[in-house]
């Protein structure tokens, strides 16, 4: 499975990355309702920072955002959200190959997801310290960027004061 594919599917809800039920069962190449209900049959395994449920406002932006098409195709289910914790965990109740294989995947993808942060977290640290060594230069190069939008703000002001008639 491919690892842009995976990313793709996961989000960002309540500051944690997650994968959705439906996502996974697609991937998993199960039902969504067989999904669910090996989760529940084994609900002790998924605590709260592993599964948890979206509620309504949570439904409606993830709506908005085209990760789910309309709220009609949960068919009146809340959809769970499984952490990559919880990912991991899906593999001790769904026992497939091609679970164990999906999984394998999915959490190289987290791995990948959390590098990735990491590393432009850095970045943006060391920007910030060679910003404080050249703040002259940076006030510069902004002046420099700004300089024709003064200018033109300059030119269309409405002159104030004695004004000759032009005769």
């Amino acid at each position: 499975m491919q690892l842009q594919l995976i990313e793709s599917k996961i989000f960002e809800v309540r500051g944690q990355k997650i994968m959705l039920d439906f996502t996974l069962a697609e991937m998993y190449e199960v039902e969504t309702r067989a999904l669910k209900q090996a989760v529940k049959r084994n609900i002790y395994k998924f605590p709260i920072d592993f599964m948890f449920l979206l509620n309504e406002t949570e439904i409606k932006e993830m709506v908005s955002q085209n990760v789910i098409p309309s709220k009609s195709y949960l068919g009146g289910a809340k959809p769970m959200a499984f952490t990559e914790q919880g990912v991991a965990m899906l593999s001790t109740v769904l026992k497939s190959k091609k679970a164990i294989e999906v999984n394998i995947a999915i959490i190289r993808a987290f791995v990948m997801i959390r590098q990735y942060a990491l590393t432009y977290k850095e970045l943006t640290e060391q920007l910030k310290a060679i910003e404080g060594k050249f703040t002259d230069v940076y006030e510069a190069i902004n002046y420099l960027l700004q300089k024709d939008k003064i200018q033109t703000e300059q030119k269309e002001r409405v002159q104030i004061g004695y004004k000759k008639d032009k005769k």
